[in-house]
């Protein structure tokens, strides 16, 4: 066995992908409880431990699509497809992980080991079988996220607004979307020769469910700011989230940037400050009463 390289396991990990995970925080941060350092400390466990099984399902899916990766122009380049990790290794590490997080959320709670489970085979299910399934490959996307706010939810034991848990659905599908629509534009018609679930979309498909999507998510957000104890103060957020929705589209449309969501929080500055602001507004309301 060829020696192990850590800084192409970490690029195995993919930790850029980890800020995804930050769907964990949300009960933390809207129940009112993030001075609780006891909650916020669990709340950051549960952080790591969904980025460490997150970073398992991405070993996972890049063993079983090592192929089709070696295909893609910008996936040829991952550890497993360029060489750099083997296929051992690589599934020796993701073993290992997965029964650190599997022992150390039981440590925490029951319920939490539950929906971290359910997290793990669900995306093993997705990356032998449901992710060939159209529109349920998507849905599978959006139900992690929701699995993400729940466990959340469990450490910080509150229970979330439907409008919120609503918005979480439909702002995970809003993305799934638009990465696949940027997996189309990118592939073109070598598309169905990488993924073969990209055969069933189209440009126009997509269009046509974020249609139907994209005004869903201010609507919603709209009806959990009407519905919340600080419903005067919260509907000032309601600009913020608009903007976001539209810079989005407008970087997907103009850019092409959907294929990789991490790269518009972190890379597009006007999009990233409209999510600040809106991020110090909800604080300022929940916590300082404004």
């Amino acid at each position: 066995m060829k020696n192990l390289d850590m800084k192409y396991i970490l690029k195995l990990m993919r930790p850029k992908q980890w800020l995804k995970n930050v769907f964990v925080l949300a009960a933390l941060v809207f129940s009112g409880k993030f001075q609780n350092g006891h909650i916020l400390l669990l709340n950051l466990y549960v952080f790591i431990l969904f980025s460490l099984i997150s970073s398992a399902v991405y070993i996972l899916n890049d063993l079983v699509d090592v192929e089709k990766d070696k295909q893609h122009p910008q996936k040829k380049f991952r550890p497993i497809a360029s060489g750099k990790v083997s296929k051992s290794q690589a599934l020796a590490f993701e073993l290992i992980i997965v029964c650190i997080v599997l022992f150390t959320s039981y440590s925490i709670s029951l319920k939490l080991l539950v929906v971290l489970l359910t997290y793990y085979i669900m995306n093993i299910l997705y990356s032998f079988k449901l992710k060939n399934v159209v529109i349920v490959d998507v849905m599978i996307i959006t139900f992690g996220f929701v699995l993400r706010v729940i466990s959340g939810s469990i450490v910080t034991n509150v229970q979330l607004s439907p409008w919120l848990i609503l918005c979480t659905i439909l702002i995970s599908l809003f993305l799934a979307l638009n990465k696949r629509r940027s997996e189309i534009v990118t592939l073109k018609d070598k598309r169905g020769s990488h993924r073969k679930i990209l055969e069933e979309y189209s440009v126009e498909l997509i269009d046509s469910m974020l249609t139907i999507v994209t005004p869903s998510i201010l609507i919603t957000y709209c009806l959990y700011t009407f519905s919340s104890t600080q419903s005067r103060t919260m509907m000032i957020t309601i600009p913020f989230v608009l903007y976001g929705i539209f810079r989005y589209q407008y970087l997907v449309s103009k850019k092409n940037v959907g294929g990789k969501p991490e790269d518009v929080f972190q890379n597009d500055m006007p999009f990233l400050i409209d999510i600040v602001l809106w991020a110090v507004i909800i604080i300022a309301i929940i916590y300082f009463k404004l």
